[in-house]
């Protein structure tokens, strides 16, 4: 069986576009655990999102699709599926949420996901292992 484990930090719902780790120890010890994880053959694949202002929601009132770009005032929702696509840009992500057949209490939001390139360089030597856990 396959389990997403969410990561929900305090205070991220309202973090500016472009927030990226910068906490070098806090990174090693997030390394440690995923090379737990990895050593024990359970790690399928890890990723960090970037944050909600940088994002899109699709809701679908009244049967049609409506975006709102983030951030967004309320952040109490929990995330209830995960899908992974490849695409070239945010708005074809929000094109794809879109087509989604969601009802009127659904919500599908669109999060780019971190690179480690992304990251300051002292964090990207910190957690250079990390392309090579995902199977990249």
């Amino acid at each position: 069986m396959r389990f997403m484990l969410l990561m929900i930090p305090k205070g991220y719902e309202s973090a500016p576009p472009g927030t990226v780790p910068e906490d070098v120890d806090g990174v090693a010890r997030m390394m440690k655990y995923n090379e737990s994880l990895h050593r024990a053959g359970v790690l399928l694949a890890l990723d960090g999102l970037h944050p909600p202002s940088m994002g899109a929601r699709v809701t679908f009132e009244g049967g049609k699709p409506h975006v709102t770009d983030g951030p967004f005032a309320e952040a109490k929702e929990v995330l209830g599926g995960y899908w992974v696509i490849d695409v070239k840009s945010k708005e074809e992500a929000v094109q794809w949420a879109m087509r989604c057949p969601g009802g009127e209490n659904e919500i599908v939001e669109v999060r780019q996901v971190q690179e480690v390139d992304d990251f300051p360089p002292e964090v990207q030597a910190v957690a250079s292992r990390l392309p090579e856990m995902q199977g990249r």
